[in-house]
This record gives C-alpha cells, structure tokens and sequence, in this order.
C-alpha cells in the first residue's frame, strides 16, 4: 500500500467529537475573542508518539481500522440510554486510543509542564492554584448536575459503561497555561476531572493520560471558553497522503477565517437525550451522482440514544449504520458503489484484511472514483471521490465501515474541508478548502 496510509491517528485533538484527535500543540495564537491552537498528528516528528519509523505501511492502516471501530464502540456505549454517563471530556478515556488531545501548556503555581492532557506526574496538590470543585457548584447541585457530591465536601464523577471499563475521580480546578506566543504563556481556570480510579481502561503501553473536550457537555474546554471564543471552533483537515503530516491549526473564536456565503454550507446541529455529540440531520445519501432514497427515520436518533448520524475527527473513517431504522443502511450504500464499479467492469478482490468491505484492482491511471453527498435540509456536503476510498497503486478499497447502532462522519471524509462549530448559532458550517495552506 501507498504513503496513502501516511499518519496513523488522523484524529482531531479536540473532542470533536469532533470530534476529538491524537495531536500534539506546540504554541497559541491569539486574539481579543479568539486564538488557535498548533497541534501536531501523533505521527509526526514533533510528537512524543511519533512511529512513522517503526510502523509498516499495513501495519498503519491496521490500526487505523482498530482505532475507528474503538471509536465508534466507545461511542455507542455512552450513546446508550442504559450506560450511566457521565461525559467524558477532559478525562480518562475508555478505549485505547480512541479519543484524545494534547496541546503544549502548563498545569498550577509550579508550572508542571503537560504535553499530554492531564500527564498529572506531579501531585496537583501540590500546586496553590489547585482546588476541587465544590458541592455547590452547579456542575455538582440541582437536577441537571453532572457530578455527585460526597460526604458534603468532595464533587465526583462516576462514569461505567457495558464493557466494563469505570473511571472515577474527584472534578477539579485548575490553572492551566496555554501560550499566547512562543514564549508567553495566559492562566484560564479550567475544570477538569483528577480520576483516582480507573478500571479496565484499554491504555496500556500509551502515554495518553486525558481528553480535551469540545462537545456540547457543559464541562467541555468549549463550554467553559465560550465567552472568549463566541462558541465557535474549526479545522480543516490536510490530505493524509502526506508520510509526515503537517501540523493542525485547530481554531477559535475571531481566528477562524472568514469564508465566502456562496461556498459555504450549513446544516442544524441536533440535540440528543442522551449524549453531548454533534449530531446531524441526515435525510439521505448520493453515490456517484445516483441518489438512494432512504426513507426520513432511517438516520434518525432512536428513543434509546443510539442510531443518529453525526460528526466525529475521533472516528478515522465514515460508518453507516447496518442496524438502522427501516434497514442495513450500510449495505444500500455498497451496492450502489459495486454498481458504479461494476459498470467501469473493475475486478473485485474481496474485502480486506483490515475491514474494508468493497475492494477493487486498480487499473492503470484510473481515478474515476466515485463521489458521496450527504444530504442535509439546509445543504448537502459531498465528498471528493479521492478522499472516499484509501488508493494503492493497484488497488483500491470503498473507504466506509459497517457501523452498529450509529453512523459517523470520519476525519478520512473530512480531508480538504473547512469545518466550522458554531455552537451558539447550533449550526455546523464547511466549505471545501485546501487545508495544506491553513498554518499558524
């Protein structure tokens, strides 16, 4: 296979989740109301993860099928209306290498230096800056609470999932110290959990110690930061066939460029019952022009928490749901893509080892892959035929995975696009874009 395979994790450090990713931030720019953040991919030579070296170009790919099926295993089960849930932003996460996010920064009075969210390697105690959350906190009081207060004095969280996998810990404060340049470091007061206990978590041989959380919880950096970034956040993912990724410029606020109403896109973000992810309102899909005509409650959000369609950098490659409502979705999809190929009579090699169902031998000099829109009320958002299969130079394989319960709009589908959350308007807004420009 190709350096198509370039970076392993093309996961957004923020939790995206978007959509939330492996990368590494180097320094802040800033703004009045908005900054950016420098992240780097966890392949990349500024990471402390970097592997390109010792991983073999199928090897890549492996885990990068392994860590999108973690992902969207993860979540369905804290999309479950029978998980006890407590949202998992800043974090221990669950599944290994499913969902993380790292910038440069320092922790408390004694600058304890983190490159790693949450490498809490020094006691935080130890810091004067450092605190618990109070029970009356309202994070921590009241019907909408998210936390549990304990013998009057301590805010926990609980969170146990159907896996078997808990984490708890004591919801803290702390000053955390983002740059503002390449020297200069600001202090925001941020929540986040310290867990004393964790279970079962599949973590083993990383270094990866918590989560930046940008979804819609209430405890997420983006709900805490709203008022400095208008509750707007965006990125635009570079092409992955790159063998050393280039850094990600994950934006707020003022700093996300201004784009042109013509080119953009929008469609309504959707509140879930049960979950905090930003989900989307799918009405059907297009392969190669040729529109499937899926019935409205097929990409609906069930009673229960799960189906639904949404956004999501942590999962590497778009799933559509097999178990949704009315039909095995996912199946409808590959048909149309096994005709499309059918009529360039490619020769089908059979699924492939890394999960990819739909797989064909690759002529000479073709690239005549097909497209997929997704349709939305507002918009429709189509992806370039290129950046819906993973190509090697004699073959090619439809990039969607069978999703259960849910159906998620990957990183690897979000290549070349602006994706703009704008979570005070409740819209999410793209536009194609060539994002090896995007810098900071």
């Amino acid at each position: 296979m190709p350096s198509t395979f370039g970076f392993i994790n093309a996961k957004l450090l923020f939790y995206l989740l978007v959509i939330s990713i492996l990368y590494h931030s180097a320094f802040v720019t800033s703004k009045p109301t908005g900054f950016s953040l420098r992240a780097v991919i966890d392949d990349s030579p500024e990471s402390p993860l970097y592997l390109i070296e010792n991983l073999t170009i199928a090897e890549r790919l492996e885990r990068l099928i392994k860590i999108s099926y973690a992902r969207v295993d993860y979540l369905n089960l804290v999309s479950s209306g029978d998980a006890k849930l407590v949202p998992d932003n800043i974090r221990i996460p669950i599944l290994r290498d499913a969902v993380y996010y790292a910038v440069a920064f320092t922790i408390g009075s004694q600058g304890h230096p983190v490159k790693l969210l949450m490498d809490t390697g020094a006691n935080p105690t130890a810091s004067t800056s450092y605190a618990t959350l109070p029970c009356s906190h309202p994070l921590c009081n009241g019907d909408r609470r998210l936390y549990n207060c304990e013998h009057g004095r301590y805010c926990v969280y609980n969170a146990q999932y159907s896996g078997g996998a808990s984490t708890s810990g004591i919801a803290s404060t702390e000053a955390f110290h983002f740059f503002v340049d390449q020297r200069s470091t600001h202090p925001f007061n941020v929540i986040f959990g310290c867990s004393y206990d964790s279970r079962d978590i599949a973590f083993i041989n990383t270094d990866i110690s918590g989560i930046f959380g940008l979804s819609f919880s209430p405890d997420s950096m983006a709900s805490q930061f709203s008022a400095l970034i208008q509750h707007r956040f965006s990125y635009c993912l570079a092409p992955f066939d790159d063998a050393t990724p280039r850094p990600l410029v994950l934006r707020f606020g003022e700093d996300i460029p201004q784009l042109p109403p013509q080119s953009v896109g929008s469609t309504q973000l959707i509140a879930s019952p049960t979950s905090y992810f930003f989900y989307l309102g799918l009405k059907d899909i297009s392969v190669a022009g040729h529109r499937i005509g899926f019935p409205p409650s097929v990409f609906q959000i069930k009673p229960n928490g799960l189906g639904g369609f949404f956004i999501d950098s942590g999962a590497l490659f778009t799933h559509i749901d097999a178990d949704a409502l009315g039909g095995n979705a996912y199946a409808e999809v590959l048909k149309v893509f096994a005709a499309y190929y059918g009529s360039k009579y490619l020769k089908q090699t059979g699924a492939s080892p890394e999960g990819f169902e739909l797989c064909y031998e690759r002529p000479p000099n073709f690239d005549e892959f097909a497209a997929l829109t997704f349709h939305f009320d507002e918009s429709v958002y189509t992806v370039n035929g290129q950046y819906m299969h993973v190509i090697a130079p004699n073959f090619f394989c439809v990039g969607i995975l069978k999703g259960s319960s849910v159906s998620v709009l990957g990183a690897w589908q979000q290549q070349n696009k602006r994706i703009i959350y704008d979570g005070g308007r409740g819209v999410l807004e793209f536009a194609d874009e060539n994002c090896m420009n995007d810098i900071a």
